[in-house]
């Protein structure tokens, strides 16, 4: 059975090719919001267009209320969800073609906004249900692809369908890398700010403390190395002035060996008055059982696509995992595939979407769990 669902996604790959790219080519950052289009009508059209391509698969569908896409398979309450967003983040100089013109080169590679940070990998996940449902196989749970439309700017999508939705029994977002994601490090957005009279003040703590840290804020004595997670990271320095206030902000991703509380109170130790510290968002750290039934089938199924070493891993981004319960990060970048995602000429090979494709399908039918 697995063997005729891996051969099914060689039959329809260029029909999920022809699909992914005519929703890339879809511009879908995110604009002024209203009461129709919570995060712009760009993407309220992107959203439309995909629940539309779903339909056209032969799929049931659901938009929960412009925020998020649901496109079903199966019947029952018990779901397994695969999320992955549609929203995608601005595009700047440096690209070699139109980032929405979707060009593919004469090696398979294909250039868009999107098409490895999430259109490519989330769609490659509903041709992989799509040919199991071709191939006539019904499932003891129900597979749900789930559509977000605010991953890049806050969550919001997420958070309401969590208000009115209950959360799936297990399932992943394709929007990390290989192997399967067992832990994500926790994520702090601090600030440092005063009133605008004491700007020397503020001006040497930040000089002292953020800009002579190095890149594991050792300056805040909080550069510790975790065996498990690895070191702590300082990033997205930028500095906020208003018309009464300073203000410096920047990002700790920090392991699981120190707690947010912690991270504050060693901040706190090196900002005086009249400064002040506070901490605008934080994700605690997350942690599967690397051991467990679902991190486990992931790895068997990533090996038997692959031939590639599965062991389960960590790491330093933060996706979907960090609000939707039970989700593990899973996918699509292979080892040494760094640095393209949110960068001009965002690319995503054919054959990977199409390895994907087979890994996401032999996932879902283990996971699933194939009716007698």
């Amino acid at each position: 059975m697995e063997e005729i669902v891996l051969q099914k996604i060689d039959e329809i790959a260029n029909e999920m090719i022809d699909g992914i790219k005519s929703i890339t080519k879809i511009k879908s950052v995110r604009t002024e919001s209203s009461l129709t289009y919570p995060f712009g009508k760009d993407i309220d059209d992107c959203l439309n267009a995909t629940l539309s391509l779903a339909r056209s698969l032969g799929f049931e569908t659901e938009n929960v209320d412009h925020m998020v896409g649901i496109a079903k398979y199966g019947k029952g309450d018990d779901y397994i969800g695969i999320i992955g967003h549609l929203d995608v983040v601005e595009t700047k100089d440096g690209w070699n073609h139109d980032p929405f013109l979707c060009y593919e080169d004469e090696n398979g590679r294909i250039y868009a906004r999107g098409i490895l940070d999430n259109k490519g990998p989330i769609l490659a996940n509903l041709y992989a249900l799509y040919a199991i449902k071709e191939c006539g196989i019904q499932l003891k749970h129900p597979v749900y692809i789930l559509f977000g439309t605010n991953e890049e700017t806050g969550f919001q999508d997420l958070h309401h369908y969590l208000k009115v939705r209950k959360p799936p029994i297990m399932g992943w977002t394709p929007d990390c890398k290989y192997p399967v994601v067992y832990a994500e490090r926790g994520r702090a957005v601090y600030q440092i700010y005063c009133e605008k009279q004491y700007s020397n003040e503020f001006n040497e703590f930040v000089n002292e403390y953020i800009l002579s840290s190095n890149e594991y804020a050792d300056k805040l004595e909080l550069d510790i190395d975790d065996l498990e997670f690895g070191k702590m990271q300082l990033k997205n320095k930028k500095c906020k002035i208003s018309d009464w206030e300073l203000c410096f902000e920047f990002t700790l991703s920090y392991p699981a060996s120190i707690t947010n509380e912690e991270i504050k109170q060693h901040i706190l130790n090196k900002c005086k008055k009249p400064l002040n510290v506070r901490c605008i968002q934080n994700y605690d750290p997350v942690r599967f059982d690397k051991n467990g039934f679902l991190c486990q089938t992931l790895k068997e199924t990533y090996e038997k696509v692959t031939g590639l070493d599965g062991t389960p891993v960590t790491t330093t981004g933060g996706t979907y995992a960090k609000c939707m319960p039970n989700i593990v990060p899973f996918g699509p970048s292979f080892p040494g595939q760094k640095g393209i995602g949110h960068n001009p000429n965002e690319w995503m090979d054919r054959k990977d979407l199409i390895l994907n494709a087979k890994i996401y399908a032999l996932s879902i039918l283990r996971v699933g769990e194939v009716c007698d």
